[in-house]
C-alpha cells in the first residue's frame, strides 16, 4: 500500500501528522533545509525527542538537508548528520552530492529531494548509487512517472539497501513557479535565497507589466501570473498508485497543525479507499471540501500529472481556506477517566454547537463540536470572556493547550 509522508514544522504538527495516520514525517533543523525561514521551531537538540515520539508509533523520520551546500557549510553539515545518526533518524532527504557522500560514509539512508529535478530513468539509475527513494520532478506527467516506475522494475534498479528504488511524488500543497523550486527571484531582489531555505515568496505578489519604450501597460489575464494554485491530487490517487508510486508526499512544513491533520487524514483515507475498492467520486468531493477548509491558494487539481503544460494561477495573496481559527482560551485542567476538560476563556464567546480545536505540542490536534457547556455545575448555552467552563472531549488534552473556534471565513 502507498505510504503517506507528512510535513512537520512544529511539535504540534508532528503530533497531528501521527494522529492522522502518517507513515512518515519529514522535517528540518537549523539552516540547511529548504524551509529554514518558514519553520524555525526544531533544532538539532530536538532530534532525539522527535525520533522517540515517532518510533513509539512506528512512524519513519526523515531529516531534510536539502539546501545548496557551500564550502563554509561543510563542517555544520557533517555535524548535523552526525547528530542525526546518533539520534536514529530513519533517512536524510538531500540533493547535494556532498551531503549524499557523507551520509553514505555514516551509513544513513538517503532519499533524493525533488530539488535534484530527476526527470528520466537514467537519472534514477545514477542516483541509485546513493538513494533508496527518489522524489521525482514535479513537472512530470503521469505517463512519464509510469514509464520510470516500470523501468525500475524491468531493469531491477536497486538502491544502497539492496531493494528496488522507490518513487515518491508530491500530491498536495504549494507549487513553485520555477522548475523543481530552483528559483533565484528572492535572491535577486532581496538577497534572500530560496535555495538556502530563505524564500520571501516574491512570486506570490501582484505585478504589472509595462512596455519599456512607450510606458504602455500590457494586458494580462491575471495579476498573479507567477503564483500557481496549490496542487491537489485527491481525485487521482488511484492513478498515481497504479502508475507505481509508493510514497505520496504532502507539502507544508510551514503550515499549521490543523492543515497537517486535515491533509494527512484525507489522503490516508483516499489510499485506504483505493486499497479496499471503495474510492468513489462522492468520497473525492467530500475530501476536496475538507481540504478547502485549511490553508490553500485555490486548487490546481492534478497539477502537471495529467499532461497540462501551464499552471493555474492563484487569484490573490494569502489563503483561500473556507474556515479560519480564532484563539479563545486554554486548558487549565483535564480529568482523563471522565474525558472532561476545563478551559479558561480568554476572548470571545463559546456556544453550544461551535466547532473547536485544541492544539498542543504533545496533544497535536483534537477537533470536535461543543455539545454541552458546564459552568458551576450548571449547563449553559454560551459563555463569555473571563469565565471557566468544562466540557466533554474526545481525546486526551494537556494543561496550557490552546483552545480555538473554527468559524466560516467571510
Amino acid at each position: 500500500m502507498a505510504k503517506i509522508m507528512a510535513p512537520a514544522g512544529t511539535f504540534e504538527s508532528l503530533q497531528a501528522a501521527i494522529q492522522a495516520g502518517a507513515d512518515s514525517v519529514y522535517f528540518g533543523v537549523g539552516k540547511l533545509n529548504m524551509r529554514a525561514r518558514a519553520a524555525k521551531t526544531f533544532t538539532p537538540k530536538n532530534l532525539p525527542a522527535i525520533v522517540k515520539i515517532c518510533r513509539e508509533k512506528q512512524v519513519e523520520t526523515y531529516l531534510t538537508v536539502n539546501t545548496i551546500i557551500y564550502d563554509d557549510d561543510a563542517s555544520e553539515m557533517k555535524k548535523l548528520i552526525d547528530t542525526a545518526k546518533k539520534a536514529g533518524v530513519s533517512a536524510l532527504i538531500c540533493c547535494d552530492s556532498a551531503v549524499m557522500k557523507y551520509a553514505k560514509q555514516k551509513g544513513i539512508p538517503v532519499h533524493l529531494s525533488t530539488q535534484a529535478n530527476v526527470s528520466n530513468i537514467e537519472a534514477v539509475a545514477f542516483y541509485a548509487h546513493y538513494a533508496d527513494v527518489v522524489v521525482l520532478a514535479r513537472e512530470l506527467s503521469l505517463q512519464q512517472i509510469r514509464n520510470i516506475c516500470s523501468e525500475i522494475k524491468k531493469r531491477r534498479i536497486k538502491g544502497p539497501s539492496g531493494k528496488l528504488v522507490q518513487i515518491e511524488v508530491f500530491v498536495h500543497g504549494a507549487l513553485c513557479v520555477s522548475i523543481s523550486g530552483k528559483c533565484y527571484m528572492s535572491l535577486a531582489l532581496y538577497n534572500s535565497s530560496a535555495n538556502r531555505g530563505a524564500c520571501l515568496h516574491t512570486c506570490r505578489r501582484k505585478y504589472r507589466v509595462f512596455e519599456e519604450e512607450t510606458g504602455h501597460e500590457l494586458v494580462i489575464d491575471n495579476n498573479y501570473v507567477m503564483s500557481p494554485k496549490d496542487l491537489c491530487t485527491i481525485g487521482m490517487i488511484d492513478k498515481l498508485i497504479d502508475a507505481g508510486v509508493e510514497v505520496l508526499k504532502i507539502e507544508g512544513r510551514g503550515r499549521s497543525p490543523e492543515y497537517v491533520s486535515t491533509t494527512v487524514k484525507c489522503y490516508k483515507e483516499a489510499v485506504l479507499a483505493v486499497e479496499e475498492g471503495t474510492y468513489t467520486k462522492q468520497k473525492i468531493r467530500k475530501w476536496e471540501t475538507e481540504l478547502s477548509t485549511v490553508f490553500n491558494r485555490g486548487f490546481w487539481k492534478n497539477g502537471y500529472y495529467l499532461g497540462k503544460k501551464l499552471g493555474e494561477w492563484a487569484e490573490g495573496e494569502g489563503s483561500n481556506a473556507t474556515m479560519r481559527k480564532e484563539h479563545v482560551g486554554r486548558v487549565i485542567h483535564f480529568w482523563p477517566k471522565k474525558m472532561i476538560a476545563e478551559f479558561c476563556l480568554e476572548s470571545g464567546m463559546v456556544r453550544t454547537g461551535d466547532c473547536y480545536l485544541v492544539i498542543g505540542p504533545t496533544t497535536g490536534v483534537v477537533k470536535g463540536i461543543v455539545s454541552r457547556i458546564i459552568r458551576n455545575e450548571k449547563e449553559v448555552q454560551e459563555i463569555g470572556k473571563g469565565k471557566t467552563f468544562t466540557m466533554k472531549i474526545s481525546e486526551k488534552v494537556r494543561v496550557n493547550d490552546a483552545l480555538y473556534l473554527l468559524v466560516e471565513k467571510r
